[in-house]
């Protein structure tokens, strides 16, 4: 079936849930769980590979989206690691690196549903 504006508004919800998530560790309100930044338990990681990937193949774009994701999660993991080692607002700092991702990221995602 092709992928239609739902599923693009679909990804864009589970960019704002990581982002959220990412928050609240960076908060304390939650724990930072390993499952947070692993690409493959990525809730937009996922939707990339049973969603995007099945219709738009290995287009550029879809890869320089996983590309972006992966760099969002590292960074998010790596702010993590500062909250956890004490370096609170050095972290909380962090997250204008995550929302830059975050943009690139609403760009891509445009740009390949504008190409569809």
């Amino acid at each position: 079936m092709p992928l239609s504006p739902f599923d693009f508004q679909q990804a864009r919800v589970k960019q704002v849930l990581f982002k959220s998530r990412l928050r609240s560790v960076l908060y304390g309100v939650r724990e930072a769980e390993p499952a947070l930044f692993a690409y493959a338990e990525n809730p937009l990681g996922q939707w990339i590979q049973t969603v995007l990937k099945p219709e738009l193949g290995n287009q550029p774009a879809v890869h320089e989206l996983e590309n972006t994701l992966q760099q969002m999660l590292h960074t998010g993991s790596d702010l993590a690691n500062r909250y956890q080692r004490g370096l609170i607002e050095e972290a909380r700092a962090g997250l204008d690196q995550v929302n830059a991702f975050a943009d690139q990221i609403e760009n891509q995602l445009l740009s390949l549903e504008s190409s569809l």
